[in-house]
């Protein structure tokens, strides 16, 4: 999710006095169009967050309910964002219509208003592209045209962007940082005023964290090593180190050091270690051979044997390996994908940093 404002608007929000519901009349807030790619689409990002769930003033009982609601979106969410982009953006539409037929039903109007409201916050300059705050701009044809083209060249500076290409992720980013002010200079005084208030009270969405869902359950398996099962829902209470792999894999293997190590340090402060070995060769498919492994690896953790992939299709993943970080909560708040040393790269001590934080909470 891309709930990131630039720090021009996060200033001229922070700056905005009180808004009244009088000064918001005008704008009719509407469905972001899948169709509409250029606008990020970040409401399912953002409700996850505790922040956003304060703003909408959930009770107890209400946030329960709407926590169940989260799940069974989540379900479809988490997965779908390794489909093609148009068909990702639809999927997530209905999602985010779902998601605020849940939050009118459980906490009226109001709530839906404001959510729209962050919503806008955290799309930026972005915001004006939608039909609905471009009507209430009143803008006209050359300013719609001149905004059109100051996103697309963004954009086109994103377009097949390699890892390895540096240089252009830095103009990229440039780009990124310089386009709000430009879009605010495309914009009359009266419209940037209009603007303001439609954004309502200012949320700084650049320090929201818990953007990522409720982890899936695991899909139950006959087959475990260890003789030792385990469910999310148990676990709950401690921070959970999940893992796929599979134990012919050589960026697997290469992991597999930093699981033993977060197993024997951390799980004394409340950290639970849990692998899924879903298989890529004929022999990860045979469960002896797996648990044969683990075992010759000295894994003391642990671990399901996906043997149809249920897990593996159910998270979502196309990388061996894949780690992620589960709250105490049961929220992902942050995966990798692929070797944690990787030419250098130091995301053990980054995960270990964010488990630290996490057993805080």
């Amino acid at each position: 999710m891309r709930a990131r404002i630039s720090v021009m608007l996060l200033i001229f929000w922070l700056c905005c006095a009180t808004v009244s519901k009088a000064d918001q009349a005008g704008l009719e807030y509407a469905a972001l169009s899948p169709d509409l790619i250029a606008v990020p689409q970040n409401l399912l990002g953002l409700v996850h967050t505790p922040e956003v769930q304060s703003e909408l003033k959930f009770e107890s009982v209400q946030l329960q309910e709407f926590e169940s609601g989260l799940r069974e979106i989540d379900v479809v969410w988490w997965p779908a964002r390794i489909q093609p982009v148009d068909q990702q953006r639809k999927i997530v539409a209905a999602l985010e219509a779902n998601l605020v037929e849940i939050v009118g039903r459980l906490r009226g109007k109001s709530a839906v208003d404001r959510l729209r409201q962050i919503e806008l916050q955290s799309q930026s300059s972005r915001v004006v592209l939608r039909p609905e705050v471009s009507k209430y701009l009143r803008l006209d044809g050359s300013q719609s045209m001149k905004l059109k083209e100051l996103f697309a060249e963004t954009d086109e500076l994103g377009k097949e962007l390699k890892p390895d290409d540096t240089k252009r992720a830095q103009q990229l980013a440039a780009a990124q940082k310089i386009e709000p002010s430009k879009a605010l200079a495309i914009l009359l005084p009266q419209q940037i005023e209009k603007l303001r208030r439609a954004f309502g009270e200012p949320l700084d969405t650049t320090k929201l964290e818990r953007i990522y869902p409720l982890a899936p359950e695991l899909i139950a398996s006959a087959h475990w090593t260890n003789d030792r099962s385990a469910e999310l829902k148990a676990l709950q209470g401690k921070v959970v180190l999940l893992h796929f792999y599979a134990f012919q894999c050589h960026n697997c293997v290469a992991n597999f050091e930093h699981y033993k190590r977060w197993d024997q340090t951390l799980s004394k402060k409340g950290v639970a270690v849990l692998g899924i070995q879903t298989p890529e060769t004929s022999a990860e498919s045979d469960p002896v051979k797996v648990i044969a492994a683990a075992s010759k690896e000295g894994f003391e953790f642990p671990v399901l044997i996906d043997l149809e992939s249920k897990n593996w299709k159910a998270w979502g993943n196309t990388m061996w390996p894949t780690v992620y970080v589960i709250d105490k909560k049961g929220y992902i708040r942050f995966w990798w994908q692929g070797e944690l040393n990787w030419q250098g790269a130091t995301v053990d001590k980054k995960v270990e940093g964010i488990v630290e934080k996490l057993l805080n909470e």
